[in-house]
């Protein structure tokens, strides 16, 4: 009986996962094109979306397809009766510090929706695409979405305040149009509030996943407005460690209330070819634009000043509810519901309290498990990827690794459940869940109501049956420890799934710690009823037995495949320091040195290379021979070099070919650079910066770049340039066939890079 009993416990944490996964898909109603008029419809935003990309070609910023989308959006507007402007700027940006800074000519286009005095709603979406891939849902879906906003607006009544579309150009290039919008004064001085809409994969819900500061009244809107919710303070409290970002970005910065809405299932066709129109869910784009046409209707009735508020923490719960609480409660409230939980674990203390020992065992109880729980989940994943030779051998066949860690932590979960009995498990369980919530709401405020939320339940539940005759080991004593856990694990279980499908299982502690917080509240019911010894240890065995089969069968199945290819870019490089080479490129830079296709490494004999980018210095990456340089080096001219009091003024003019797309110059810390400017445009540097900095200017009119910069060094220095030409030329037209169709181009895509050096003497 007592085997049945936790195997159902474990049945019912699948259940839930299963429901998890069911809310995190998108659920509002779609749309026909002859349906409501006043109604965002997927079915007429995807025949706009068709005709705004055309021939669904890459459309990177200054490029000749880049310009054609750009009609496109302008002979939209027009036909929607919505008066449009282009803003024509060369800008340069290092939002993210002085070791990258993004350079480009942009042309944002501005239409106005609904003309009127006062500051204006922005709807924002970008409309250039990466190099690789064409867009259709990065962010091309984003155009469509406010195109068909546009039109459903006009059939409402106006509200209070302007409103405007803005669909910048440079995005992906360094955010580079809205940096362009905000350095004009008239410009910015039209916004009032702005709603960015953007994409990460091609399905999945349209996340509310970052808001300005202060956020409690835009939740609040958000929630009366959204049809689905799919939003958690949490998004923001980790977006801040990511090195993503968004047109967002910046009007944040300045000030401005905000919303971001982006959805990120199937990032495996992320800035890919794979991004086009037959791969973006119509469903997604349901919500995308019902998230969009329902927080702009809100903020057109409310007053900018209202928005005005104190920070939120939250999460939406299967789509349906929101709860929330002011931050400032957070801490305040976590303290009083770890102080009830203590009185309920003094009131229901058994006749007979543990020993000491068996007190320690059950305080540990939660560590043992969280730690236990990672522990196997590297165990696992190195098993997997020992078997398959990859670094994420689950990334086309998620299901055996998933169901490997499915097994892992619930064997670990097992295993724990023998260290204390129903008493001490509760006690230590919400106990620790309380604890976190206090810290937390510290020092992660947007992490709190994972913990905060579930141990409120607890906390009443708990204390209302610990006084009763036999307090938690009765039957409602049992009823209350299991609703409690089915709150922790709706909250917990649910950002399993939820990570999964946003960061994939090669970062399984997000599979693993998320059940392990959900596993613990399980914990106290499983050791109510302990198994005897030997079919609990036959169940523990068994958990972890399957575990390591479904690892093993992770790393047997193929880690690529033709529909999730492996991310491989081809570069020809020249450089003035080592003979021509070929570089098989990983877009994502973790993954450099994994394996590449047989066929590719055949074809090209590559080998690994730690300076794979000799003179820029960007990594490994597998790199072959590529034969006698055939393509003419950029040069760059010295135009000063002298000596002020601000310090040395270096003044540099790089001169690339006709074929050139980009520009770049390596700055390297020695040079201690304390101030830049390109082609006559400031760029900020941060106090004493003395890291190494690349300038990248994206764009055929790059080919030639005037550069000034001040340098704390008299030293002599060797500043590295580079020409970037996209695609490979005709003779590596055999080596991109050898590329397998299980791997393909992504980000940057394939191109020539063509790196020289630019001597400074010493002064």
């Amino acid at each position: 009986m007592a085997v049945a009993r936790a195997w159902a416990l474990g049945l019912l944490v699948l259940a839930i996962w299963f429901i998890s996964s069911w809310a995190s898909h998108p659920r509002d109603t779609m749309v026909p094109a002859n349906g409501d008029p006043s109604a965002f419809s997927t079915a007429r935003a995807e025949v706009v979306l068709a005709r705004v990309l055309g021939p669904e070609l890459p459309h990177p910023v200054g490029s000749a397809e880049n310009e054609a989308v750009r009609a496109r959006i302008l002979k939209e507007l027009a036909s929607l009766g919505v008066p449009s402007r282009t803003y024509k700027a060369f800008t340069c940006n290092s939002w993210r510090g002085d070791s990258f800074v993004a350079c480009a000519t942009v042309t944002d286009i501005i239409g106005i929706v609904a003309p009127g005095p006062g500051k204006a709603i922005v709807m924002m979406a970008h409309y250039d695409s990466v190099p690789a891939g064409p867009g259709a849902s990065d962010d091309e879906s984003g155009v469509a979405t406010i195109l068909e906003t546009i039109r459903a607006l006009k059939k409402d009544d106006k509200g209070k305040h302007p409103v405007i579309a803005l669909i910048t150009d440079g995005e992906e290039a360094g955010l580079l149009g809205a940096n362009a919008f905000l350095e004009n004064p008239r410009l910015k001085g039209l916004v009032g509030a702005v709603v960015n809409v953007e994409a990460r994969g091609t399905s999945g819900q349209s996340l509310l996943f970052q808001t300005s500061p202060g956020d409690s009244r835009l939740v609040d809107l958000y929630a009366a407005h959204a049809a689905t919710m799919a939003t958690s303070s949490l998004y923001a409290e980790i977006y801040k460690f990511l090195p993503n970002d968004t047109d967002l970005t910046l009007f944040i910065h300045a000030g401005f209330p905000s919303f971001n809405f982006a959805f990120a299932d199937n990032v495996r066709y992320y800035h890919t070819p794979r991004d086009t129109r037959v791969g973006l869910d119509p469903a997604t784009l349901q919500m995308h634009g019902d998230n969009l046409l329902g927080v702009v209707r809100g903020l057109q009735q409310t007053d900018f000043a209202a928005l005005k508020s104190n920070n939120a923490v939250y999460l939406s719960v299967l789509g349906m509810w929101l709860p929330r609480i002011p931050q400032s409660w957070a801490l305040p409230l976590a303290i009083i519901v770890l102080l009830l939980i203590v009185l309920s674990v003094l009131v229901a203390r058994p006749r007979r309290s543990a020993d000491r020992a068996g007190f320690i065992l059950s305080a540990l109880m939660p560590i043992a498990l969280l730690l236990g729980c990672v522990a196997v989940g590297f165990a696992l994943a190195w098993i997997a990827q020992a078997v398959s030779g990859q670094a994420d051998p689950s990334y086309a066949n998620p299901l055996p690794m998933r169901i490997a860690l499915g097994f892992g932590v619930w064997g670990v979960a097992l295993l724990v459940s023998r260290m204390t009995l129903l008493h001490g498990a509760a006690s230590a369980a919400w106990l620790w869940m309380a604890t976190f919530a206090v810290a937390t709401a510290a020092f992660l405020p947007g992490l709190s109501p994972y913990f905060l939320f579930p141990a409120i339940v607890a906390a009443v539940l708990l204390l209302a049956e610990a006084s009763m005759r036999d307090g938690w080991g009765s039957g409602f004593g049992e009823i209350a420890i299991l609703v409690s856990a089915i709150a922790a694990l709706i909250v917990w279980i649910a950002l399993t799934a939820t990570g999964e499908t946003l960061m994939g299982l090669k970062l399984h502690p997000l599979f693993t710690v998320p059940a392990a917080f959900g596993l613990l509240a399980i914990i106290p019911l499983l050791s109510a009823r302990p198994m005897l010894q030997t079919t609990w240890f036959a169940s523990v065995a068994v958990s972890f037995v399957l575990a390591l089969i479904a690892a093993v069968v992770a790393g047997l199945v193929p880690s690529y495949s033709t529909a999730s290819p492996q991310r491989l870019n081809l570069i020809y490089y020249e450089s003035d320091k080592r003979p021509a080479r070929w570089i098989a490129e990983s877009a994502w830079k973790a993954t450099a040195t994994e394996p590449i296709p047989a066929s590719l490494k055949n074809a090209g004999h590559f080998v690994l290379d730690s300076d794979a980018y000799a003179g820029l210095h960007l990594g490994s990456g597998y790199v072959a021979p590529a034969g006698s340089s055939r393509l003419p080096l950029p040069n760059a001219a010295l135009v000063g070099d002298r000596i002020e009091s601000t310090g040395r003024i270096v003044s540099v003019l790089l001169r690339g070919s006709a074929q050139s797309d980009a520009m770049s110059l390596g700055i390297p810390k020695q040079a201690k650079m304390t101030a830049l400017r390109v082609r006559g445009e400031n760029v900020p540097i941060e106090k004493n910066w003395s890291g190494d900095t690349l300038i990248n200017c994206n764009g055929s009119d790059c080919r030639d770049l005037a550069v000034t910069l001040t340098l704390g060094s008299r030293d002599a220095l060797s500043l590295p340039f580079a020409e970037t030409r996209r695609g490979l030329p005709p003779w590596g037209r055999g080596l991109a066939a050898a590329r397998p169709d299980t791997a393909m181009p992504s980000q940057e895509g394939d191109r020539a890079i063509l790196v020289e050096g630019l001597k400074l003497p010493k002064r």
